[in-house]
């Protein structure tokens, strides 16, 4: 507040500046509007990146979606920031960076249809335009402290099977490995999924290490067979 002056011994601005926080606009969306917050490096979000920004907006969980590579064959739904990252590092550790399509985070406990809408947008994404090459989704994440595993899982389910025609045209592959509460529960009703689907679908709880699901996805995606 800059400058200002005193009336009747009160300070009164006679000018004033303030700045808008887009981590606080899940709590004053319906205060602010379309208030349009601008990209770093004057990126353009896609109609589907711009679905996610949207619902992430509304929520107080972390809903996170980058398109890398619309022809990658290796496309992630990772819970947890610092997860996401190593997953997406692993890959180009690995030297196939060129084959990642995107980058995705989800974490901070969202609800059932949150991640069903999430999941949606992944699955589509990572279907689009099948070419006869396998590509791989990996449904990863570190052991969790607080969010409900089958809970989370329960939307990713949903979405699955809602796109199983898809995922059998863009012969996909579905890799999860997860710990944390009520794990064990979530990693069952995977394995049921995988039986139902008739879609290639392994599942690792946390006795696995969390980013060996990269290298069988890369080693998928390679095989002739």
């Amino acid at each position: 507040m800059n400058p200002f002056t005193l009336v009747n011994g009160e300070p009164y601005p006679l000018d004033m500046r303030g700045e808008l926080d887009d981590t606080a606009a899940f709590k004053n969306f319906k205060k602010w509007g379309n208030v349009e917050f601008p990209l770093p490096f004057g990126r353009v979000l896609s109609s589907t990146e711009s679905f996610i920004h949207s619902l992430d907006e509304k929520t107080s969980s972390s809903l996170k979606f980058t398109v890398l590579n619309p022809k990658g064959r290796i496309w992630t739904m990772v819970a947890g920031g610092g997860a996401s990252v190593i997953y997406a590092d692993t890959v180009g550790d690995l030297g196939y960076a060129s084959e990642l399509g995107n980058y995705a985070e989800y974490s901070g406990a969202p609800n059932e249809d949150e991640v069903l809408q999430y999941a949606r947008v992944v699955i589509d994404c990572a279907t689009s335009d099948p070419d006869g090459r396998k590509r791989a989704l990996l449904i990863g994440g570190g052991i969790a402290n607080f969010t409900d595993v089958a809970a989370t899982f329960n939307g990713i389910i949903r979405a699955l099977r809602e796109k199983e025609s898809k995922l059998k045209a863009a012969r996909m592959h579905i890799y999860v490995r997860r710990g944390g509460p009520n794990y064990q529960t979530g990693l069952a009703k995977m394995r049921t999924l995988g039986q139902e689907l008739g879609v290639p679908l392994e599942v690792y709880g946390p006795e696995a290490t969390m980013t060996g699901i990269c290298k069988q996805a890369i080693d998928c995606i390679m095989s002739t067979a």
